[in-house]
């Protein structure tokens, strides 16, 4: 198998650039934000996880030429049903930012005691070597915690400033960014990944 250098990452967060840069150090792989080369936002149609990062990164491998990752990733509260799933970034409404997503979630949450606000992170990660991979490679990691009553700390992004992290005591806007990218979800997804990538001899 071929060594891989540079992977399109079907997303133009910054925030989960930075996260998967850092995490990829010293690999060899430079992850670069699908925005870099115009590929659009694809409508995330899928009703799972895996689905819509199939989606996005088929999308982004057939524009730019390159390995494509994806990611999926959402919040599942317990309180709530497992809401609201692969649509916690559009929670509030289609437009909505990460501040009226936590607001919501506060609001539907207001008055449930605190052993019942407990949640998890999700996190399922593609990679497609080009846009007509039939055996993408998947992985998986979540992220146990609960649900505060009131956002703390500035860092992260997301439900990260609600999201309270039991092994830490603190909430996940809280947590410093080295901290959090190994124990976070989408650090287990993608470390996984790495491994992955290992026994392909990808790196």
């Amino acid at each position: 198998m071929t060594a891989i250098d540079r992977i399109v990452l079907a997303s133009g967060n910054a925030g989960k650039v930075r996260e998967i840069n850092k995490l990829f150090a010293g690999c060899g792989i430079e992850v670069v934000p699908q925005s870099d080369f115009n590929v659009p936002e694809i409508a995330e149609t899928g009703t799972t996880f895996v689905e819509n990062a199939i989606i996005k990164a088929r999308q982004a491998a057939e524009i730019t030429g390159l390995p494509a990752i994806a990611d999926d990733s959402g919040i599942e509260v317990d309180a709530l049903h497992a809401r609201p799933g692969v649509w916690s970034a559009r929670y509030a409404g289609e437009n909505a930012n990460d501040q009226d997503n936590n607001n919501k979630m506060i609001e539907e949450l207001e008055g449930v005691p605190e052993a019942e606000r407990t949640a998890r992170y999700q996190c399922l990660i593609v990679f497609m070597r080009d846009h007509t991979d039939p055996v993408p490679i998947i992985t998986q990691g979540s992220w146990e915690g609960r649900i505060l009553q009131a956002p703390r700390g500035e860092g992260g992004f997301g439900y990260d400033p609600i999201f309270y992290v039991p092994t830490h005591d603190c909430s996940g806007g809280e947590l410093p960014l080295e901290v959090k990218n190994t124990i976070s979800h989408r650090a287990i997804a993608l470390n996984a990944m790495l491994e992955e990538f290992r026994k392909h001899k990808y790196i």
